[in-house]
């Protein structure tokens, strides 16, 4: 069976000399995998097409549950990020959650303008890529399942505290006053958060797509922000990611708790507002 869909890669396996097993996020079938016969010969008819990061019309041929390419129409490259290797970096670690974290052959229009659009404005310079990854972490997140709970305080619903204590592994939060209260066993390692890291969440969370990039906040903010959204991020999958330490490793940020280390952090002490 032929068909046509739009897709971007977000991985690569070289197959043999000149074969490569492309993994593609498409907007009607989710990530599949898909055979490009001699991509890697010089002169190869799918062109810059099967490179990571581009995205493209796919003519596929289905045979059971195997695809394989019979052509591609290449509709962006982000060429701007590739000669930045901190935002290409950035943008292979959203490729690697992609990856990682949406289901395969299901529907992803949502996933795929997310990342179409985080890309855009990290190529552009639109926002500071700090923001943006704090942006593409949430939203991936509240888009597969992992839905923060952000509206109050989980024990008084307190929604106006001038400074709260996010949870990332539970995805709530106490405000001031319930967290003073309550002993750090109970309370579990937190994340303190004022009323700007809160509000650009809050925006990531429940705003339209169409204004999901539309705001700003001021730099140490935007910096609070980047670190409770990782921290929710690992907290919530699980596992580490080699294409963020590699990230961390070129922007020189300071990079999250390992697996495991959350535990050692104290407990009243952390703040989100870097």
């Amino acid at each position: 069976m032929q068909l046509r869909t739009d897709g971007i890669v977000i991985n690569q396996q070289s197959i043999g000399e000149s074969d490569i097993l492309v993994t593609l996020l498409t907007r009607d079938r989710g990530v599949i995998s898909v055979w490009a016969k001699n991509a890697r010969r010089t002169r190869s008819k799918f062109g810059t097409a099967t490179d990571l990061l581009c995205y493209s019309q796919f003519e596929l041929f289905q045979h059971k549950e195997r695809y394989s390419i019979n052509s591609a129409e290449v509709k962006e490259i982000f060429f701007g990020l590739r000669s930045d290797i901190e935002k290409i970096a950035l943008g292979g670690y959203f490729a690697q959650l992609v990856y990682l974290i949406i289901p395969r052959e299901e529907p992803a229009e949502e996933p795929l303008r997310l990342l179409l659009n985080a890309l855009h404005y990290l190529e552009k310079d639109k926002r500071p890529p700090a923001l943006i990854k704090a942006v593409f972490e949430l939203r991936l997140l509240a888009i597969s399942g992992f839905m923060p709970d952000l509206v109050g305080c989980t024990q008084c619903g307190n929604y106006d505290s001038a400074r709260f204590y996010f949870s990332p592994v539970q995805g709530d939060m106490l405000c001031d006053t319930c967290y003073m209260n309550t002993s750090s066993r109970q309370a579990g390692y937190r994340i303190s958060v004022d009323r700007t890291v809160l509000a650009g969440m809050r925006h990531i969370i429940y705003s339209d797509f169409q204004k999901l990039f539309a705001f700003s906040i001021p730099e140490p903010s935007v910096k609070g922000l980047s670190l409770v959204c990782e921290r929710f991020l690992l907290a919530q999958t699980g596992r580490s990611y080699p294409a963020l330490e590699f990230y961390h490793s070129l922007a020189q940020e300071q990079p999250t708790y390992p697996r495991g280390e959350q535990e050692k952090a104290d407990h009243k002490g952390e703040s989100g507002n870097v």
